[in-house]
């Protein structure tokens, strides 16, 4: 029961940022997983917030694509 609510809030919150805002939330991935060329009018839409400690399946996405791309 302990890991059930916090990857279930993790995937709510992955899921609510990418229907509601989906170029912030791809962009912010790519970002954070070092694949989002470096231009500046890109590097505005990344949303810093959404990389909090508590979005687990977020980190995990980011760190899936920093190994295997």
């Amino acid at each position: 029961m302990g890991l059930t609510p916090v990857m279930f809030r993790s995937v709510v919150r992955l899921l609510t940022s990418l229907i509601s805002e989906p170029a912030a939330s791809i962009s912010t991935i790519l970002f954070y997983s070092e694949l989002l060329p470096q231009n500046i009018i890109l590097e505005r839409l990344v949303r810093h917030e959404l990389l909090d400690n508590e979005n687990h399946l977020f980190h995990f996405v980011v760190n899936f694509l920093r190994c295997f791309w």
